[in-house]
């Protein structure tokens, strides 16, 4: 199985997720025009990875900001992630500016729906 990686642009975020280490990163600004469409192939590479996971994962999402739609592909993501929680090494870091409460409060969200380790890292300028 290959690694996944995108460039970001203005409107979407670097995403990079590698079988053979197990360390996945999401990060910059995701405003996709349709988010749907955007996150579709690294949700179906994730559905292969579920199959054959590394045995410790870890996701790194560092993102500026996200569109609503965008969150809810966010979920899908994590969802993947939350079954391999049986047989794998899971861990998600949600990164944040220090001022940016905003990303905070997203973070502190998702840790309270998705039933995965979420750490907040908060990042000192």
């Amino acid at each position: 199985m290959e690694d996944f990686y995108l460039e970001a642009t203005p409107k979407t975020p670097k995403l990079y997720f590698s079988q053979e280490t197990g360390e996945f990163e999401i990060s910059g600004r995701s405003i996709p025009e349709n988010s749907i469409e955007f996150y579709k192939p690294i949700i179906n590479w994730l559905d292969n990875y579920v199959a054959e996971p590394n045995h410790n994962t870890v996701l790194v999402i560092k993102l500026e900001y996200f569109n609503t739609s965008s969150s809810k592909c966010l979920v899908e993501i994590l969802r993947r992630l939350e079954r391999l929680n049986d047989h794998s090494i899971v861990n998600v870091k949600w990164c944040y500016e220090e001022e940016d409460e905003d990303m905070q409060e997203s973070g502190e969200d998702f840790k309270e729906i998705i039933k995965i380790p979420i750490e907040m890292v908060l990042i000192r300028e």
